[in-house]
């Protein structure tokens, strides 16, 4: 019997990619008449169901609705990428999933995407360096609650096991590049730097420098794919406790990256001079970024020890690397100037709703 996926976010940055690239697909496993996506309006659902994509609009923090669309979708599988980091959905996803597995007697399977940032000292994390091949799951059940991104991964793992359903967590870092979806094409750090740049014509940094884990949309897009793939091919995967995936193609200098878009800005005439200034303060910065203010400092200059191992031992293979990135910086401005203010992101209302 096939098994049925559902996709959240099939309109953001990332969700939008997955499904691109899926619809690209030819010879896998993951067949789009076994897809179902949700998405944020009616618009977008009729622009997808033009192209023979079965989309609905679910609200998410609706458990019944949830359970609902689960149950009449036949779904196997949820890749959940729309508001991850808001521990109640999680929960409603699986626990629809676990309503699915009973009827169906097969295997659930839920991806989470949790991020990066969490496995910083910025950010309170104690270990140094690690890996996704540590104990994650113990080690973040170490810490006091009261993070949204550990207590979600946390949740996710606990929920997932009473429920009977194998769960993953894609930890995703800084992602990059022009997404390939219908809607959404922007990621959300870099262009909080470009609008805020060209708004105030100058680039800033922070004081402190910060080497994030980065990698590009289409990279991140293709780990998922993979996973998808793996599961329903049966394939052997770190799950469960285990199941952490870092996905990290490379580290980059924020220093580096704000010179490059000076720049980039510069040759376009969208600053006074390609020369990058220090914030003031980490209030300005979290007011003309639009970032929370709790968690600015960490944002900006976090790093993370953190060595993926999990993603390259199932075989995933970036194509973008840390040099690459840095010549692709008038790819990004022109990304921003598309887009505009037309799709903002949710991921920094997610953090704060958790």
């Amino acid at each position: 019997m096939a098994q049925h996926i559902l996709l959240t976010g099939g309109g953001g940055y990332i969700g939008g990619t997955i499904l691109d690239q899926i619809l690209s697909l030819t010879n896998s496993p993951i067949k789009p008449k076994n897809l179902t996506v949700t998405l944020r309006s009616e618009q977008q659902i009729k622009a997808l169901s033009d192209m023979s994509v079965h989309a609905i609009a679910l609200d998410l923090n609706d458990e019944e609705a949830v359970k609902e669309a689960v149950l009449s979708n036949n779904v196997d599988i949820i890749v959940h990428i729309a508001s991850a980091l808001e521990p109640a959905i999680a929960s409603h996803l699986i626990k629809a999933l676990g309503e699915r597995r009973k009827v169906s007697n097969g295997e659930a399977y839920f991806i989470h995407s949790s991020v990066t940032a969490a496995f910083s000292k910025e950010n309170g994390w104690p270990f140094g360096e690690v890996k996704d091949t540590d104990t994650l799951y113990d080690m973040e059940k170490q810490l006091p609650a009261g993070h949204p991104v550990r207590d979600a991964d946390i949740l996710v793992t606990d929920v997932a096991r009473a429920e009977g359903v194998i769960s993953l967590i894609v930890v995703v870092p800084v992602v990059y590049g022009m997404g390939s979806g219908e809607f959404r094409r922007t990621s959300s750090s870099i262009p909080s730097f470009l609008r805020t740049s060209i708004a105030d014509q100058v680039v800033h940094r922070f004081d402190k420098d910060a080497h994030p884990a980065m990698t590009h949309v289409s990279d991140m897009a293709a780990l998922y794919i993979l996973l998808l793939e793996k599961i329903l091919n049966k394939a052997p995967l770190p799950m469960g406790e285990k199941g952490y995936y870092f996905a990290m193609a490379h580290k980059v200098s924020w220093w580096d990256v704000m010179q490059k878009l000076a720049d980039a800005l510069y040759r376009r005439g969208l600053v006074n001079e390609a020369k990058v200034e220090i914030w003031p303060s980490d209030e300005m910065a979290a007011q003309h970024l639009g970032w929370p203010r709790q968690f600015v400092r960490a944002m900006g200059t976090s790093s993370g020890d953190i060595i993926p191992v999990n993603a390259f031992k199932i075989g995933w293979q970036p194509k973008w690397t840390a040099e690459r990135f840095l010549g692709s910086m008038d790819v990004e401005v022109q990304a921003v100037l598309e887009q505009g203010d037309k799709f903002q992101s949710t991921l920094y209302d997610s953090i704060l709703n958790a």
